[in-house]
């Protein structure tokens, strides 16, 4: 039993080995193809992977790039705005510069002006103590003094006569009250000056304006030289040579005639017959003249104002009948030509020049007053013998 049991075992023992064979055969195909396909599997996760990091770094390096970009900008506006601040500050720099110039400048012309109102004030305590130490009289004296400059100024400059008077006669009030003994020579000057200006003949400006505005009023009345259209009837002038018979055939005539005829004797020829508009305009050249001489009666111009008398009696000779109207006329321009518009004003300052020179007065006045000091030793030198004597 035993051998054919072993015969069976080995007989049915091949058989196993092949069957063990066969399925390790199976499981290691199985672990090469699941090892292939883990290495297949790891592979391609592996690509992957690398896919993705290249993307991540390839979006990395963009991000860089703008990063990059962005940190240039903000440098360039960085240097931007240093640039900015170094110019802020530079301009700074210069206000502050010229600010503190100004204030050093401002600063100084305070001081200066300040050192001159410290000056002025001063110089006003220094006149005024100087003032307030006056007396009365010294008061006088300054008030004389500036009427005495007024009245100059009034003469020379308006030519017042008037008024200059009356200020030489109020400084002269003025010394007198002041009592004071030195102005005796400037009283005196005062005195002379004031008979000066008695002896100006002041010009009546106003009454003669108006005289000539009376004579401008007389020229409607005069008669134009040529005969016109439109004059009125004048007396017949006969001449004086006739006889009493021929007076009174002329008389006969000029009645008959008048109101048609003017009968006028001249010795002047008579070329034209004028026309209304240029009588008129005769009458209105003499007003004309008689206004230029008003203009240089105002101006105080002698020469113009001559000049000015003589043209209108040429013209008022030349284009104006002879009659007793014309006459008067003439008469009273000669009068106006006698007219001396501009005296000689006399001078009136030696009495401003003394007093201004009243300490030099005083003095004199004190020497004249004051006995020398060889007339007060020579009574005392007499003495001395006397006393030695006794």
């Amino acid at each position: 039993m035993a051998e054919v049991i072993e015969e069976q075992q080995e007989k049915q023992a091949p058989v196993v080995v092949i069957k063990k064979s066969r399925a390790g055969l199976w499981i290691g195909i199985t672990s090469i193809t699941l090892v292939i396909a883990l290495a297949a599997a790891g592979f391609y996760f592996m690509q992957q992977l690398r896919a993705t990091q290249d993307t991540e770094n390839s979006q990395d390096s963009l991000r860089l790039i703008e990063v990059d970009k962005q940190l240039n900008v903000l440098q360039q506006q960085l240097s931007g705005l240093q640039s900015q601040i170094a110019n802020v500050n530079a301009e700074m720099t210069g206000k502050d510069n010229h600010f503190t110039q100004t204030l050093t400048d401002f600063s100084k012309l305070h001081e200066e002006h300040l050192n001159t109102a410290r000056k002025e004030l001063e110089a006003s305590i220094l006149v005024l103590q100087r003032q307030l130490g006056k007396t009365r009289g010294d008061w006088l004296l300054a008030d004389a003094e500036y009427l005495l400059s007024v009245a100059n100024q009034r003469l020379h400059l308006v030519g017042d006569i008037e008024t200059t008077r009356q200020a030489l006669e109020a400084a002269d009030q003025r010394l007198r009250e002041s009592g004071d003994a030195s102005v005796f020579k400037v009283r005196e000057q005062i005195a002379k000056e004031i008979a000066l200006l008695n002896g100006v003949v002041v010009p009546d400006i106003v009454g003669i304006y108006s005289g000539i505005q009376h004579l401008q009023d007389a020229v409607e009345g005069l008669a134009v030289f040529l005969p016109h259209a439109g004059k009125q009837p004048e007396k017949t002038e006969a001449p004086q040579d006739l006889s009493e018979h021929g007076h009174e055939i002329l008389d006969q005539v000029a009645k008959q005639l008048e109101g048609y005829v003017v009968l006028r004797h001249t010795e002047q020829p008579v070329n034209a017959i004028l026309t209304p508009e240029e009588a008129h305009f005769i009458k209105q050249q003499l007003k004309v003249r008689l206004e230029m001489i008003e203009i240089a009666l105002v101006q105080q111009n002698d020469t113009l104002f001559t000049s000015s008398i003589a043209d209108a009696k040429q013209w008022l000779k030349k284009n104006f009948a002879e009659n007793p109207k014309t006459d008067q006329f003439i008469a009273e321009l000669d009068k106006l030509s006698g007219v001396q518009l501009k005296s000689q004003y006399p001078d009136v300052s030696g009495s401003l020049k003394l007093l201004k020179d009243i300490s030099k007065l005083r003095l004199e006045t004190d020497k004249a007053v004051l006995p020398e000091p060889a007339s007060i030793a020579t009574p005392a030198s007499s003495e001395q013998p006397g006393t030695g004597q006794q």
